[in-house]
């Protein structure tokens, strides 16, 4: 059921992207795949690789690289970082897709005035790149990647900066998410979080602390009104 309109008028709904609103693993780690071919390397098989995404890109080719037997030394990581971006870009929304009743949960919040923001630690280029593929950028007011904060998710600035470029503050919103990122920078600013149970972590969603925690996005609108309305 539609929320009635002006319920959250002046509220702010935050998501974290890769996990959150998108189903974007498999992109991600053919990615990460790329660049083990081409030294050499056995690819990640997507299934057990899922739990790498979501902590931007170094730490995941880091980690990759490592899963598939070859840690590398610091000094490759930049170069390595460089070549991932490129070929993500060419492929951001190859398999990529919303998880199941991202549109409606979006539509029914915007529709009871709610401002809605992305708070990722994806490169906001790369996020906006994705979101556009999706033609999911119109739902949102502002898209905070970590190249435009002092420092990223788990961080309380990212959360604060992501709440107020979309014209809301910390003290009427929420975080969505899937990770300790999330709710860390969720509780550092003094936000409720809601988790995701679907999304890419290697500690179990309901461990992580949130504040609450949802199975489907259909349940996301009536508990935004709860928390916020």
């Amino acid at each position: 059921m539609s929320l009635a309109p002006e319920t959250l008028a002046g509220a702010v709904v935050a998501f974290d992207l890769d996990g959150t609103l998108v189903d974007s693993a498999a992109d991600l780690i053919g990615s990460v795949n790329v660049l083990l071919h081409e030294k050499g390397l056995p690819p990640l098989v997507l299934p057990a690789a899922r739990s790498l995404v979501g902590r931007g890109a170094r730490v995941m080719i880091e980690q990759g690289f490592a899963a598939a037997g070859e840690p590398l030394d610091a000094g490759e990581t930049p170069a390595l970082v460089r070549r991932f971006i490129a070929v993500y870009r060419d492929r951001i929304a190859f398999e990529s897709r919303p998880f199941e009743g991202v549109e409606t949960a979006l539509d029914d919040l915007a529709g009871a005035g709610a401002k809605l923001c992305v708070c990722t630690n994806k490169f906001t280029d790369l996020s906006v790149a994705l979101l556009d593929a999706l033609d999911l950028s119109r739902y949102f007011a502002a898209v905070i990647g970590p190249d435009l904060v002092p420092a990223p998710k788990p961080d309380a600035r990212h959360l604060i900066a992501a709440v107020e470029a979309a014209g809301g503050r910390a003290d009427r919103a929420v975080m969505v998410g899937d990770s300790a990122a999330d709710v860390g920078a969720a509780r550092a600013a003094g936000v409720p979080s809601i988790v995701v149970s679907f999304g890419y972590t290697e500690i179990a969603a309901a461990e992580l602390g949130g504040d609450h925690l949802i199975d489907r996005f259909s349940e996301l609108p009536p508990l935004v009104a709860r928390l916020l309305g």
